[in-house]
């Protein structure tokens, strides 16, 4: 869910991050009303609605994005929300279109991803083998486009208006023209179970962590041919350094991070962080990770030139994504721990 090197290239007037696969519960979805309140280690925590799945921020309009599905099919409980990064209150509650009158069921929202280039919002509909555009100025769905089978994950790449998103159940990673919707790459690797992606927008290279092989798919401008390159054990989610030479993968099987020189395609550091390490986000200011750990509970910032770890901040239980910026993580989880039983997400600062 993360673009490498996105803010670097904004000027000052356009100015103001693996999910467990389609995994959910049964419970209605409950906007949080409760106020935001600072737990241990100057952790900002708030309730918001049931199901909590990831998140994206927005430069451009200084809001976060998330989504929420409820359950398995029909899923007739998901929404899309508006949040206020500083206060983590919810602006707007945007339901999704309803594909079945008869159930109610509605093209539940996963993964997302912004594009302040065209100011939209990105959402991979997972259940519906479908990904989706809504407006961010008025939530307006604008169009659901079809054939991405077990929708995963997704990710912009303003500087060459496309967008990418990862198909898991058939191995393959389907970019669409951001302008136009229209779809204008696809690329299979047989037996593949593509997860996290990122993309340098400078050389607008696409990586994806496959997580049925241990290793991450790069596939680059100039070639349709994708280069693989080893991971560790059962990467699912994938971050690029600022400069683009290098890639972390988080290791849900491990429990760690891997830390991959590009250029040699090989793991030059493995950095234990916990338990089900499910997501990992790279702080452009001082170069660190956070790395979410389901299983532990924890979210781990991660010093990846020392290889060591700088310090563990305690979650919700079922932490299921990260997403940084400006030097502020926000980590929603999983745990119902919140008002009515809404899941929370979570705010603190990279560097204290």
């Amino acid at each position: 869910m993360t673009t490498s090197n996105r803010r670097s290239r904004r000027t000052a007037t356009r100015a103001a991050v693996a999910v467990v696969i389609a995994a959910g519960t049964t419970a209605a979805a409950l906007t949080g009303t409760a106020s935001a309140h600072t737990a241990s280690d100057s952790v900002t925590v708030a309730p918001l609605v049931k199901g909590l799945y990831q998140s994206s921020y927005s430069e451009r309009n200084n809001v976060l994005w998330t989504t929420s599905a409820v359950g398995r099919p029909p899923v007739v409980s998901s929404s899309l929300l508006k949040v206020d990064p500083k206060t983590l209150a919810v602006k707007q509650t945007i339901t999704p279109p309803v594909t079945d009158a008869a159930t109610g069921a509605l093209e539940a929202v996963y993964g997302v991803a912004v594009d302040d280039e065209h100011n939209t919002v990105w959402t991979t509909n997972t259940r519906n083998n479908t990904v989706a555009v809504y407006s961010q100025r008025t939530g307006k769905h604008l169009v659901t486009l079809p054939n991405v089978n077990h929708a995963r994950e997704i990710v912009v790449d303003e500087r060459h208006n496309t967008v990418w998103a990862s198909a898991f159940s058939d191995g393959t990673l389907v970019a669409f023209d951001s302008k136009t919707f229209e779809e204008k790459q696809r690329i299979t690797v047989e037996g593949s179970g593509p997860t996290g992606l990122v993309v340098n927008e400078r050389t607008g290279t696409a990586y994806a962590a496959d997580l049925s092989n241990d290793q991450v798919i790069e596939v680059t401008a100039k070639s349709a041919t994708p280069r693989l390159i080893p991971a560790g054990d059962g990467p699912i989610s994938i971050a690029l350094s600022k400069n683009g030479r290098t890639a972390y993968t988080a290791n849900q099987t491990g429990g760690d991070v891997s830390v991959i020189d590009l250029k040699k395609g090989l793991v030059t550091k493995s950095i234990a962080t916990g338990a089900g390490a499910l997501s990992v986000a790279d702080d452009d200011r001082t170069g660190n990770l956070v790395v979410v750990n389901r299983t532990a509970a924890t979210a781990t910032v991660v010093d990846p030139k020392a290889g060591t770890v700088v310090r563990t901040v305690a979650t919700g239980t079922n932490p299921n994504h990260v997403e940084i910026d400006n030097g502020t993580a926000y980590v929603v989880d999983k745990s119902g721990a919140g008002l009515g039983g809404a899941d929370q997400i979570h705010s603190f600062r990279v560097t204290r």
